[in-house]
């Protein structure tokens, strides 16, 4: 079992990373003080995740919401529904939402819990890999039909209880999805974990136990590190958002839902690797990277049919942009991101570079 401990300046919480981790949720309820819990789940994780845990917390009675499956989740309509099963279940100010899923679900639970009698505390259930990078640091939020993430808040949880015995039933897609962030979290924070995923992880479906413990830890020491320094992404807590400009528009420009979210991230950073080597003298051999991740079943290039105008309009409305113009993540090397503003001609044709390269 490992873990952390993520210090946000104003609150310190504890993450712990292994299999079975849930069983320690109950005696860590039994430490606080409060009235109600509110799990909140989708579809999915409601049939094969949230028996185990309502088995746990038997003693404490949970009631539960349970969301659509996917991107659906993070709608204005099931936000809506959401609060108002707190309201019916009687939740008060000393309530806990606990929040068993994705990144998805931990976005919409936690969104709830900071806006629900303007703030309530919350914990987070990781059921995914790519929940490693959402479930800490207390962005929270949901999407608007024109743009991801738009509407939010910062809410820290009281907890990460991230049990790995939950991944054995990701389908592969997910696996993917996760595992494009925990590469994003070694070419922004640590070169030595970037060499050690390359070295180590050349089969998505056979992953160990204990290879996930380091990952994940390691991962979400990275970001645990930089959120420490810039809580509400005034700074270099942007430097996450590697791959995730392009990333967001592909997903955006696709619908919601047809391209997972990793997936498409990991085409931004393709994009972002091969434009930080002419705009900001990167060094890296980005054709083993790219044929690695091919191997691991990623696609590295931009899907069929999406033009390089839809994607910078997208880009555009990223919530980094300031004033129309793209602030765009860059690597001087690996480990070393940079913010810098990239007007439209030149991010124009870097994409239509980065999609002729690719046919």
């Amino acid at each position: 079992m490992e873990s952390l401990e993520i210090n946000t300046g104003s609150k310190k919480y504890p993450v712990m990373i292994g299999e079975h981790a849930v069983s320690l949720l109950g005696d860590y309820l039994g430490q606080l003080s409060f009235t109600k819990l509110l799990i909140i789940t989708d579809k999915n994780v409601e049939k094969i995740c949230l028996p185990i845990l309502l088995g746990n917390l038997r003693s404490y009675h949970p009631c539960v919401f349970t969301a659509p499956a996917g991107e659906q989740a993070k709608s204005i309509d099931t936000y809506y529904e959401a609060m108002t099963s707190a309201l019916e279940n009687g939740l008060d100010r000393k309530s806990i939402i606990i929040a068993l899923g994705g990144g998805a679900i931990g976005d919409l639970a936690g969104f709830v819990a900071a806006t629900y009698m303007r703030g309530i505390r919350f914990i987070q259930v990781p059921t995914t890999i790519l929940a490693h990078d959402s479930s800490v640091g207390g962005k929270t939020g949901i999407n608007h039909r024109l743009a991801k993430n738009m509407i939010g808040a910062f809410h820290q949880p009281e907890a990460v209880f991230y049990d790995l015995s939950f991944l054995k039933s990701l389908p592969s897609e997910e696996v993917r999805s996760g595992f494009a962030e925990v590469v994003k979290h070694g070419l922004i924070g640590d070169p030595s974990f970037y060499r050690w995923l390359k070295s180590n992880i050349q089969d998505l479906g056979n992953i160990s136990i204990g290879q996930y413990e380091t990952m994940l830890a390691m991962g979400i020491g990275v970001k645990a590190s930089i959120v420490a320094k810039d809580v509400m992404e005034t700074g270099i807590r942007a430097f996450l958002n590697f791959g995730h400009t392009l990333g967001h528009a592909i997903e955006a420009e696709m619908g919601y839902g047809k391209v997972t979210h990793g997936e498409a991230v990991m085409i931004g950073m393709l994009f972002a690797l091969e434009a930080s080597k002419s705009e900001a003298g990167l060094e890296f051999d980005l054709e083993s990277f790219r044929a690695w991740v091919e191997k691991l079943g990623f696609s590295a290039s931009i899907p069929y049919g999406i033009e390089p105008v839809g994607l910078l309009k997208r880009m555009k409305q990223d919530k980094k942009a300031v004033g129309g113009t793209v602030k765009f993540v860059f690597l001087e090397e690996i480990g070393k991101p940079s913010l810098r503003d990239i007007d439209d001609s030149r991010l124009e044709s870097l994409l239509n570079n980065f999609l002729l390269s690719k046919k």
